[in-house]
């Protein structure tokens, strides 16, 4: 399975509301075991339906974050956010802390599960701009407050998360899975685990991982001499996403394996951060880093939150390799464009005075429709695409003879991911001009 470049999202908020543990989420059917959601998966990242306030909505579900946070709200969108106030939040990357509305007493459902009493952080600009790079409506990520009550499993797969009621379900060991303690700091899980570092010998490294839903990646790791995490000799630059507090920059490398329990994840791709970026996740004690959705992903996962618990079971999918952007390019989704079609008719014409004779008539025809228009957001320096001349807020047309109007954005990004030295000739629109160019990816991890 492909891995697409992504963000992680990592939000520090330093300070917390105690709930006790009935409040919040619950079945609306206290009787019920089990609730099942569908869900859209998307660069790695699960997308659930939700509504706040009977309002439909779209919320990414990120164990890395401890509430709700909403940051995409437009003068059409009405949600009828209750009791008001202003606050600061704080996050990943080199920025200040930002200016934010925290709204109390919404209600929030999803499927048979309703809480009458959350309170939603809104974001007044959206940092993240998750809508653009998921080429669908995003407005917010919720975390904590809904796996806190709950045993949560999800099955990438079969792209179902269920929901059981902990007081009438309890969390049962498989001859497959792998359990683990998890700890918690500021309402956020952790597991401690090993990762070979050395590509010669066959040393491993002990670490605290951040369990996050949130971030496609597959690990993020924190440069420490201490541990003697450092980025490996190959590596590349690269612009890791964006953060609440601004970009996120760091390299990327692969290490050799990181072990959970019995499994072994064998060279996956790992993105080391600089410090600055990652001040602010730092100041939890002895952090090392993130699992994210491109490991994840290749599991059924549970969360027990109440008992402190995170179980693995492996799918079909664990032995993939992971792929990475060899382009350099970071495209987003930048809304509709009125694009002009061609429609050609083919008939069949008897000619006259010939019994079995036929002519063919072509008759054109030109519509205008509505289709989805992608824009480079960055183009990474010394990359491929930057070498051949691509520039920030190009507007793509097409990709190797595709009208880019024609494809989704994940389509896109697999283009790049696909193999070292594949050919990419690229249309771009840059005011008002067409400009055509060509670049071969380049494997450099």
């Amino acid at each position: 399975m492909k891995q697409t470049k992504f963000i992680l999202i990592l939000l520090s908020i330093f300070w917390f509301i105690k709930i006790d543990a009935q409040e919040g989420f619950q079945f609306a059917n206290r009787n019920k075991k089990k609730v099942s959601v569908k869900f859209k998966l998307i660069n790695n990242l699960i997308v659930l339906p939700l509504k706040i306030n009977n309002k439909k909505v779209s919320f990414i579900l990120d164990s890395g974050v401890t509430k709700t946070i909403l940051f995409n709200i437009t003068k059409n969108d009405s949600l009828g956010l209750n009791n008001l106030e202003k606050i600061k939040l704080q996050g990943l990357g080199k920025g200040d802390a930002v200016e934010a509305l925290m709204s109390k007493n919404n209600r929030i459902s999803i499927d048979n599960i309703v809480s009458n009493d959350e309170s939603v952080y809104v974001i007044l600009r959206d940092y993240f701009d998750l809508s653009g790079k998921m080429g669908i409506t995003i407005h917010g990520i919720l975390g904590y407050d809904l796996l806190k009550n709950f045993i949560v499993k999800i099955n990438y797969k079969t792209k179902y998360i269920h929901f059981y009621n902990p007081s009438k379900v309890q969390l049962k060991t498989c001859r497959k899975c792998e359990v683990f303690p998890l700890t918690f700091h500021r309402k956020k899980p952790y597991i401690n685990t090993e990762i070979q570092l050395d590509t010669v010998g066959a040393k491993l490294t002990k670490v605290k991982l951040l369990i996050d839903t949130g971030g496609s990646d597959a690990l993020w790791l924190f440069e420490n001499t201490k541990n003697n995490i450092q980025t490996p000799n190959r590596f590349f630059k690269d612009i890791l996403g964006e953060g609440l507090s601004g970009t996120i920059y760091g390299n990327r490398s692969r290490i050799p394996a990181i072990n959970l329990g019995a499994h072994q994840v064998n060279s996956p791709t790992v993105s080391f951060l600089d410090s600055i970026s990652t001040k602010n996740a730092r100041t939890i004690k002895d952090r090392n880093g993130s699992i994210g959705a491109g490991i994840l992903k290749r599991f059924i996962v549970w969360f027990d939150y109440g008992n402190q618990k995170l179980m693995l079971k492996k799918n079909g999918s664990l032995s993939n390799g992971f792929d990475y952007n060899m382009s350099g390019l970071d495209v987003i989704y930048s809304g509709k464009q009125l694009v002009k079609e061609r429609k050609t008719l083919v008939e069949n014409l008897m000619t006259k005075g010939r019994e079995n004779s036929k002519t063919i008539n072509f008759i054109s025809s030109f519509s205008y429709k509505f289709k989805p228009s992608f824009k480079i957001r960055n183009v990474v320096e010394g990359s491929p695409a930057a070498i051949a001349g691509i520039q920030k807020d190009d507007i793509i047309l097409k990709i190797n003879n595709s009208n880019a109007a024609d494809l989704t954005l994940q389509i896109i990004n697999q283009k790049f991911q696909e193999r070292d030295n594949k050919r990419i000739r690229i249309t771009v629109l840059r005011n008002e001009e067409k400009i055509k160019y060509e670049f071969y990816l380049e494997k450099k991890i």
